[in-house]
């Protein structure tokens, strides 16, 4: 990683152009839907409209039309950025890949320690408790719990290391050429940098995310109760994804936050048979709603743009 090239972003058209033609032909071997939408997303190098969203706060953004693949505005397109809690998304799409979602899983305490000492974001986990997999999937997306991410990590690498590699196997399949994954959950550990993105990059792992049913399920929930039985305590969890139930016709799909990343927001909506995925890094490093302030203009000017169409 070489975070200077956060504050250096040059465009390198001809690559980007080559890897990306690159990229498609070997997603054919790999992964047949991701193909569809890569070839969507090569069509689309220019917006599809003459004019811009106004008043959109974010150093890189992208918005696309889902089922299409077609870009209609983007940001800083290729520049890497640190991209926090966003990294869950990549963790859970590992996990729900591999499969075996009623699987148990003990909580260790050092699952416990590890939110502690880093002052992450938690879902309460009790040591000892045992939860299922798509138990702590909830807990991982919904109130971003890195003791949940800690947890799945550990079972599925087996070994945190292990699961990382899975994870940055999986961006490269993907196509992600611009992403490296430090850990499970986008803690700013070794630095803050260490985990990047672009935000080409998350919005293909938010189509590929999003494809999964239980994926999709998970994060369209604004609450999870979760009562308690014989093996775990009881949890109530909500999303930190505001825009769930304030903008019409949005159902995910991750929030993040570090000093380094600023507030953040992988998101998509439908309204009127259109489906938008869209991103927004760095809107505020202070403002905790600048991400979905942001959000809600991109998605307002594409559903115009769309409509227009």
């Amino acid at each position: 990683m070489r975070p200077q090239r956060l504050l250096i972003a040059r465009p390198r058209l001809a690559a980007v152009a080559g890897g990306i033609v690159a990229t498609a032909l070997a997603w054919s071997a790999l992964l047949a839907p991701a193909q569809a939408a890569t070839a969507g997303l090569v069509a689309a190098a220019r917006p599809v409209a003459a004019t811009a969203p106004a008043g959109v706060s974010a150093a890189g953004a992208d918005l696309v039309n889902a089922a299409t693949g077609r870009r209609l505005w983007s940001r800083g397109l290729n520049t890497e950025r640190p991209i926090a809690s966003i990294t869950k998304v990549m963790t859970a799409l590992v996990v729900i890949r591999a499969g075996d979602l009623t699987r148990k899983i003990r909580i260790s305490q050092a699952v416990v320690t590890y939110v502690l000492e880093h002052d992450g974001s938690s879902a309460g986990l009790h040591a000892g408790d045992i939860l299922t997999a798509h138990q702590l999937l909830e807990g991982m997306l919904l109130p971003s719990g890195n003791d949940a991410a800690f947890a799945l990590a550990g079972a599925y690498g087996p070994g945190w290391r292990a699961f990382v590699r899975k994870m940055n196997a999986t961006a490269q399949a993907l196509g992600m050429r611009h992403t490296h994954f430090a850990n499970f959950d986008g803690l700013p550990w070794p630095t803050e940098y260490t985990t990047y993105s672009t935000p080409r990059d998350l919005v293909i792992l938010g189509r590929a995310a999003m494809r999964l049913a239980a994926f999709r399920d998970i994060v369209g929930q604004r609450t999870h109760d979760l009562a308690a039985t014989p093996q775990h305590h009881a949890y109530f969890w909500q999303n930190t994804n505001h825009l769930l139930g304030s903008y019409a016709g949005a159902f995910g799909i991750k929030t993040g936050f570090t000093h380094g990343a600023g507030y953040s927001l992988l998101f998509e909506a439908r309204r009127h048979g259109h489906t938008l995925i869209g991103v927004v890094l760095d809107s505020s490093g202070t403002d905790p709603t600048a991400n979905f302030t942001a959000a809600r203009r991109l998605l307002n000017w594409g559903f115009a743009v769309l409509a227009a169409a």
